[in-house]
């Protein structure tokens, strides 16, 4: 028996752009963040900023200010979080740590998470190594998941341990995509148990996205199609948490000249290179 869930958000609509400042926002950044406010827009309803700035030895302050300077440049507006002038409050991720501690700890009191030493290394030295080319971790073995189910509860902290997600194997987890339609990954096979919290001491992008789409009650989420078996992991969180999901809608991706995915070290594709240049964007 798998999960569903339907895709049309219900009463008051609330949609989100979230921008990691670890580099210039590009092409492919500005068409999801233009879909997103139109989107939003389109209902009348309220579209919130936040900035993904978890990994700090990446990001930089620098990149956050020029991200909401060039969602300014594209005619994006938000009505919730940071302005351009640096009002970094309320929705910056490094400021929220204690929160995401204890969304941790909801996950560790019911069960749903362990702690692991496997690093991303071994995992993808393991037999069971992702066949798409697209996975940015290998599927995690299930012979190497704990046997005593309560491991890792009488911990009081993360500690310097990765914190696994025992991910239902076998089941199916399906939802439909506004844009890319009926969507289906069975956990087990299409992914494993994988990170929620990282060994450096912050929470991993599954579990921080979630619980910020939990606290800031968004009830759709649009980003790229490189995201959608994050979905899948993400709407186990939802479960496991006790919390309805939003909506999703996930936009095709932009690809460069060779057929890549858009990367940010690409900077004469970057929003303000093409904006500087005359150039239309969206």
């Amino acid at each position: 028996m798998g999960m569903e869930f339907e895709n049309l958000p219900e009463g008051i609509y609330r949609g989100r752009i979230a921008p990691t400042p670890t580099g210039f926002l590009h092409l492919g950044h500005a068409k999801t963040f233009s879909l997103a406010a139109a989107r939003c827009r389109a209902v009348a309803g309220t579209l919130v900023l936040r900035i993904e700035d978890i990994d700090r030895a990446r990001c930089k302050t620098a990149f956050a200010k020029a991200a909401m300077e060039d969602l300014r440049a594209l005619g994006i507006t938000w009505q919730e979080g940071p302005d351009v002038g640096g009002n970094f409050a309320p929705y910056v991720q490094s400021e929220a740590m204690e929160y995401f501690l204890s969304v941790w700890r909801r996950l560790r009191d019911a069960g749903a998470i362990y702690p692991c030493r496997r690093s991303r290394k071994d995992v993808a030295a393991a037999a069971r190594a992702p066949h798409a080319e697209d996975d940015a971790e290998a599927i995690f073995p299930m012979e190497w998941r704990p046997e005593d189910p309560d491991f890792g509860k009488d911990f009081e902290e993360p500690g310097d341990w990765n914190w696994r997600f025992r991910v239902p194997a076998g089941e199916s987890i399906c939802f439909r995509d506004a844009l890319q339609g009926e969507q289906r990954f069975v956990a087990g096979t299409d992914f494993g148990d994988f990170v929620v919290w990282r060994r450096d001491g912050v929470p991993a992008y599954e579990l921080a996205v979630v619980a910020d789409d939990i606290r800031m009650k968004i009830t759709e989420v649009v980003r790229g199609a490189d995201l959608l078996k994050s979905t899948a992991r993400q709407l186990l969180l939802y479960r496991a948490l006790n919390a309805f999901p939003p909506a999703f809608a996930h936009a095709p991706l932009v690809l460069d000249a060779s057929g890549k995915r858009l990367a940010k070290r690409n900077d004469a594709l970057s929003v303000r290179a093409l904006l500087a240049r005359g150039e239309k964007i969206v």
